[in-house]
Parts: C-alpha cells; structure tokens; sequence
C-alpha cells in the first residue's frame, strides 16, 4: 500500500456512541445545555448533532446500565478507500466484519483497538435534513444557531483510555493512515499519551495511559469533546453547569497540547465530557514533525494555565472498574 494514499483514505470523525444508565438526564444534558438537537430515536437508541455538524448525527446515545464507550466511526474519503482500509484492517487481525448500518449511514465495517475500543468506518452517510423553520440565511451552515443553553457547534475528537497508548497509536496509523500530531513521552521512552489526527485538526483521537485500573483491554471512555467556540461561551456554560449542579471537574483551563481553552464536566449518565474551543491550532504543514513533550513537562502539556488537575482526570473512566487502583509512585 502506498503509504502516501493511506495517508488521505480516512477523512474525519463522523459520530461517537455513549452509553448511559440515565438517559432522560443525559438526553436533557446536551439538548438543554449545549443546545445539541435530536434528530431521530430508535429502540434504546437517540441520534443528536450540534448545529454545525453536517451529518444526521455526531452523536448516538444508548440506555445501558452503564455508562461507558459504544464505539467511535470515521468516515473513509472515498468507496474505493473504504476498500482500502477494510482490507488492510482485515488482514492485521482486526476486523469484526460488516455491519447493514445504522440511521444515518450505511454499511460499515467494524473492527477493534488493541485495547478493545470498538470503531467503524464508512462512506455512504446521510446529510441533515432541516426542518423548514430552522433554515437559516447562512448557506454555508446546516441549521440556525439553537437558542437553547450554550449551544456547542460541532463535535471535535474523543480520547481513550488504554494500557499502553504506543500500540494503539501505531495501530491507527499503520492501519487507517493517522498522523501523530503530539505525544507526552515517558522517561524510559514509553508514550503516556499521544494525539492524532487525519486532518488538519490537531487531533480527533487521543489515547492516554490508563491509570485508573490494572486490567487490561477494557475499551475504556476518557472523554468525547465537543467545539463550544470562543472564550465568553466557555464562561456562560461555568455558570449555567453550577446553577444546575453538573459537576465540573476541571477548568476553565488553558492545555499545552493543542493550546485549547476547555473544562471537563460529567454529564449525568457518569461520562466525561470536555468543552474544547478557542485557541486550539490547525496544521498544514505537510512535512510535520510531531511534537515531544517530556514527562518532566507533562503538567505543562496538560495545563498551560489553570488549576491542577484533580486525580480523577488520570484515573476516572468509564466504564468504571472495581479493579486496584496502580499506584504510580
């Protein structure tokens, strides 16, 4: 396979499944508060999309008991690069095989993580349709902008927890084409978290070393992120989450690793949820070169200003897991 071709056969993020043991306050979370609008149920299943998101939706919500990672989809730049990836995936071990499809898309091939994240990739989607009274005048925008909450405008990226994030880097750039973008490297050389991207973004995926639990392979949900827009909208969400008792976790704060302003809050299924926004950087260098940041800098590369980060932001996940906690001292 020329590696330059398997550079530009996947295109972009095309939708996250979460579950939730409460979907009534989940449901209420990014509908209410983020202003994020419900296109279509089905079974124990809703398809929700911000107002900038083109696709019929970027985010599916399913009941469970849990909360917890249903599976991450990406959308191939072509039919003939689906083929690609599918048969380059197939033969590294792996594929799960296809699936009919979903509201929204097509068939899609299904396959996993080295540490067990379920993913998809596709190509035939179907495009928003909006409803008459939610045209709007920009014609480059799907729908008007929600007057309810703080509406954010597009999904982002997802991180992942893993045992060991270097296979699971390795493995979505061999296999799909992912550029490494940034990394945090352990003083034995090991990766504590890399993040990449197949566009200009500085990246959709991430994975992160799991401190949380000594299993392995669990397929463990750090956080979905979501692009809220400019710093005044970061501070409008602080105030309506504490005037409603969603628990903020971390931020407002400036990362070092893509230079966004965010915070991370918990929806009320038990999910993390970051809102990602402002002064984040875009990449175009063609010949770029990933940047290192040594674990010596790692509270650098985390937080470029804020306050700390509390414990749960390394150890918290979910699903969440009854196994020892590892300790890292």
């Amino acid at each position: 396979m020329n590696n330059e071709l398997k550079r530009f056969d996947v295109a972009q993020l095309a939708h996250v499944e979460i579950f939730t043991p409460d979907p009534d306050g989940t449901l209420w979370f990014f509908k209410d508060i983020l202003g994020m609008t419900e296109v279509e149920r089905e079974g124990q299943s809703v398809y929700l999309r911000s107002y900038e998101d083109f696709y019929h939706h970027s985010l599916k919500v399913t009941e469970r008991n849990e909360p917890g990672l249903g599976h991450v989809s990406w959308r191939a730049s072509s039919k003939n690069a689906l083929e690609r990836r599918v048969e380059e995936i197939a033969k590294s071990g792996a594929g799960l095989g296809w699936i009919e499809g979903d509201l929204g898309h097509g068939a899609a091939y299904q396959f996993l993580t080295p540490d067990n994240h379920k993913m998809e990739i596709l190509w035939d989607v179907d495009y928003y349709k909006c409803p008459a009274d939610q045209t709007t005048l920009l014609k480059n925008r799907p729908q008007k902008r929600p007057t309810r909450g703080v509406p954010v405008r597009r999904i982002d990226h997802v991180n992942l927890l893993s045992s060991n994030p270097t296979p699971n880097k390795q493995f979505m750039m061999q296999e799909l084409g992912f550029n490494l973008r940034e990394h945090v490297v352990q003083n034995d050389g090991g990766e504590l978290g890399t993040w990449l991207s197949v566009s200009p973004l500085v990246h959709e995926l991430a994975f992160m070393k799991d401190q949380g639990t000594s299993e392995k392979g669990l397929g463990r949900l750090h956080h979905v992120a979501f692009w809220y827009g400019f710093p005044q909208h970061l501070h409008d969400l602080s105030e309506i989450l504490t005037e409603h008792n969603i628990q903020i976790e971390a931020g407002p704060l400036k990362h070092g690793v893509s230079q966004a302003m965010c915070m991370y809050v918990f929806e009320p299924g038990g999910n993390r949820i970051e809102l990602f926004g402002d002064s984040g950087y875009l990449i175009f260098d063609p010949d770029w070169k990933p940047v290192r940041w040594e674990e010596s800098e790692l509270e650098k590369a985390i937080i470029y200003y804020g306050a700390p980060l509390p414990d749960s932001y390394f150890k918290r996940g979910t699903p969440q897991v009854k196994a020892p906690v590892i300790s890292e001292g």
